[in-house]
């Protein structure tokens, strides 16, 4: 039997087919252009994103830190320079567990837990490709020894840094200062961007106050590396830009002989241009070496500074205060006049003391049975307290403290240095403000010598000493003569303004030749000298309290109970070249500090000109080895000692709180002081 088939029905075939085919051509289409859109999402929209990340992977922007700024004297003497060390540095990007490959280092390169807490807290901020140092200056062993096991660290590094070191150690570390790693609290404050790749930070004096100057620019360096970290090839460069070169008005051999003088003794000697407020010489005595603190000084080394009963640390020059004794009494003198008080004719009959009228306390002058009868050239000639004690009754603490504090007295200077103390010029308003207390009438006789609550810096008589001698001009001190670099900074080098006087010129004259006679002879007579004229004045301040009727008896204090010494003074006394503070401590009178300024008076006005002290290749490799470094670690062709003052240096720009001694005095002068 035949079995019969129906016929294919080719035209619903067809149209199967066909829509099959337009089926998976859209399903293709579609597939397409999704992966167009895809594309174009990831090359157009987000193309920088993704191409950043990608070069991530192997290229890197590595920060260059600039080298810091030269500071040289005023004739181009090197005081602070840069030379280069090994640093072991560590790049978090290239490193999966930081901590244990830190402890694992600690034995290799000498670790201590002081440099793992410093860089705990840098690498915490750092950038992910920023390399971080680990410890400065490796020595050769410990080179050695990571140079066996380098290949356990990868992101680990050996490299070349420049640092600071300075030159004539303690000499200049007062002023010049030092850097040191940079801090928890710095870190919070400074700009990373401009800081990176730099580990150093002035902390004290030039180093600190002009720290923007000093710092320079940093710049960058594109690099192509591998997984490890490791330098392929190098893709592009932006040089850093070096800091400004200082030239100080400091000048080595004025400082070298202030030094010194108060060599072994505590003090401080200031010396500036009375025409400018530049600041020739500036010493504070004991002093310290600023290289230990560079690359962190140790806790022993720093504890056995901190707790030394002298207080190297201790800025006296600028932080230091003290009363100022007699050597105000030119000011005071001048003050008197310019309040219509007293004049050039005005005498007193001196019998040794004063007391205030209906008061029966007695004020006593250092010269037992007095001056005889006094004017104002003999009570400055001879400091005798008791003219002063009566200028200051008639003239009165308001006007006394509105004179004196047109000399700086009560305030800061403006010094270009950082932590000046403003020293203190009493009044009543501050003793009520301070002390809950009216003020009376027996601590304005203790101000007018310099006593009492009265108490002033050497910087501060230093300015002082300056407008005096060149007729009332006033003057900001400052220690920067000139900044050379790509930084613009304008020094001003002439008085700010005049002091507001109801004298005349003569007035003035005739306080310079009263200085004058301190020195020929009157208390300062021990340092007359016939090369040239020097116009001063000496003072005393007491240290331990003398009750009332009782006699100073030296023989029964301990050293560090006598007296202090002043001296403030002027040479050539008609053209003031140079003026001086002197402050010796425990110095016993004026005259033992009026002796140690002759010698700077000396240098500065015959020997320097045809003799000038200049550095030895001795001091500069001494102070080196002191510091841990050798000679031949410094650039080669560097001039350590000396240097054009017009000419920048040659060198590769792109290479890589102490108690403050403070003199207690009685609130009235009770005892006799020998000026």
């Amino acid at each position: 039997m035949k079995q019969h088939f129906p016929l294919k029905n080719v035209q619903q075939e067809k149209r199967l087919f066909r829509s099959r085919i337009f089926i998976a051509i859209g399903l293709v289409v579609l597939c397409f252009s999704a992966l167009i859109a895809r594309y174009v999402y990831l090359q157009i929209f987000h193309f920088n994103e993704f191409a950043t990340a990608s070069d991530n992977n192997r290229i890197r922007l590595q920060p260059l830190a600039p080298a810091r700024g030269y500071i040289y004297d005023r004739n181009g003497v090197l005081l602070a320079d840069n030379y280069p060390v090994f640093t072991a540095t560590l790049s978090k990007a290239d490193v999966d567990d930081i901590d244990n490959t830190v402890k694992a280092l600690m034995p290799i390169l000498g670790l201590n837990q002081e440099d793992v807490d410093r860089f705990n807290s840098r690498i915490k901020t750092a950038k992910k490709t920023e390399r971080v140092t680990l410890k400065l200056n490796l020595n050769e062993t410990e080179i050695a020894k990571f140079s066996e096991v380098k290949y356990k660290f990868p992101g680990v590094k050996i490299e070349t840094q420049m640092t600071r070191y300075y030159p004539y150690g303690e000499l200049f570390a007062h002023v010049i200062g030092y850097v040191g790693r940079i801090n928890d609290k710095e870190l919070k404050s400074i700009n990373k961007d401009v800081y990176a790749g730099t580990n150093l930070i002035g902390k004290i004096g030039v180093e600190k106050y002009y720290e923007d100057l000093l710092h320079g620019t940093p710049g960058n360096e594109s690099v192509e590396a591998d997984a490890h970290g490791n330098v392929l090839r190098y893709l592009g460069r932006k040089d850093p830009v070096r800091g400004n070169d200082l030239y100080l008005s400091l000048d080595y051999g004025l400082q070298t002989v202030a030094s010194e003088q108060l060599a072994g003794r505590r003090g401080a000697i200031v010396a500036m241009d009375p025409r400018t407020g530049e600041i020739l010489a500036m010493v504070s005595s004991p002093s310290f070496n600023p290289n230990l603190f560079v690359s962190g000084i140790s806790s022993k080394d720093y504890t056995a500074l901190r707790d030394n009963l002298d207080q190297p640390l201790y800025n006296r020059a600028l932080q230091g205060v003290y009363p100022p004794g007699s050597t105000i009494k030119p000011v005071e003198g001048l003050g008197g006049i310019n309040y219509n008080v007293i004049n050039w004719g005005t005498k007193i009959v001196d019998p040794g003391y004063f007391h205030l009228p209906g008061d029966s306390h007695k004020f006593r002058d250092w010269k037992k049975g007095g001056h005889g009868i006094v004017d104002l050239n003999k009570a400055i000639q001879e400091s005798c307290d008791t003219y002063f004690y009566t200028l200051a009754s008639q003239m009165g603490i308001e006007h006394m403290n509105d004179w004196m504090r047109q000399f700086g007295f009560g305030a800061k200077t403006g010094i270009d240095l950082p932590n000046e103390n403003s020293g203190l010029y009493p009044s009543p308003e501050w003793k009520m403000r301070t002390r809950k207390a009216k003020w009376l009438r027996g601590e304005t006789i203790s101000v007018s010598i310099g006593q009492g609550a009265f108490t002033a810096t050497p910087i501060q008589l230093a300015m002082a000493t300056s407008i005096v001698s060149n007729q009332g001009n006033h003057l900001i001190p400052h220690v920067l003569s000139s900044s050379k670099g790509s930084k613009p900074f304008p020094i001003r080098n002439a008085p700010d303004g005049k002091v507001v006087f109801n004298g005349t010129e003569d007035d003035w004259l005739k306080m310079r030749e009263a200085m004058v006679n301190v020195i020929n002879s009157g208390t300062g007579r021990g340092i007359r000298t016939s090369a040239y004229q020097i116009a001063g004045k000496t003072g005393t301040a007491q240290v331990k309290s003398i009750a009332q009727g009782k006699k100073y008896n030296e023989s029964i204090l301990t050293e560090r109970q006598l007296d202090h010494g002043l001296f403030v003074g002027f040479a050539p006394a008609d053209n003031p070249q140079i003026a001086i503070a002197v402050i010796l401590e425990n110095g016993r009178h004026g005259g033992a500090a009026a002796q140690l300024a002759r010698p700077v008076f000396d240098y500065w006005m015959v020997q320097r000109k045809n003799n000038p002290i200049r550095p030895t290749l001795h001091q500069v490799t001494g102070s080196l080895m002191t510091a841990g470094i050798q000679p031949g670690q410094l650039p080669s062709g560097d001039n350590i000692l000396q240097a054009d003052p017009n000419a920048v240096p040659n060198k590769d720009k792109n290479k890589p709180k102490a108690k403050p001694p403070h003199a207690t005095a009685p609130s009235a002068p009770q005892a006799e002081i020998t000026e």
